[in-house]
């Protein structure tokens, strides 16, 4: 496509520039510019990459040319199991305990009045089981350190003469 004269814009509909950005452009030395290398960075893919791309792309070339043709015909064979003796005889009683549950007659039963019973004791129970805990709880909790020291005399008076020679003949 190559532009022709009618087709650019006259002087009057470009932009117009200010003064000062004007005189700096035309002031503009390209000699004052550094020389830098460009370094273009193209990262191309890794051997693995293409393999695995290769691979994948030959592999839909192959689902698209495959041919059904070259299928060989073959019959599918549909074995049942039967269920033996003790299956059978499972499920006959299990099948015929559920109808008997289902043509239960219920007015066949007999009318009962339930009497619900209080399990808890009478306050003379209580009163004798708290009895019974304090006194194994004062045996428990027996401190034998608050017992004042004492020292144990025995006295055991032995007979006199008088009163054996009495024993004796008596």
């Amino acid at each position: 496509m190559a532009c022709s004269v009618s087709d650019s814009p006259s002087l009057k509909d470009l932009p117009k520039v200010a003064t000062d950005l004007k005189s700096q452009l035309e002031a503009f030395n390209p000699s004052c510019l550094r020389d830098v290398d460009t370094n273009e960075k193209i990262v191309l893919p890794s051997a693995e990459d293409v393999a695995k791309e290769k691979l994948h792309s030959a592999l839909l070339h192959d689902v698209e040319q495959f041919q059904t043709s070259s299928l060989k015909k073959t019959d599918t064979v549909e074995k049942i199991v039967l269920p033996n003796a003790i299956d059978v005889a499972t499920e006959k009683t299990q099948k015929s305990l559920f109808d008997g549950i289902e043509k239960f007659d219920s007015s066949m039963l007999k009318h009962t009045e339930t009497q619900e019973k209080n399990p808890l004791p009478d306050k003379d129970a209580i009163e004798a089981e708290k009895e019974k805990n304090k006194f194994l709880n004062g045996i428990e909790n027996f401190d034998p350190t608050k017992l004042k020291h004492t020292e144990t005399c025995e006295k055991n008076p032995l007979p006199t003469k008088d009163i054996i020679e009495q024993e004796k003949t008596a």
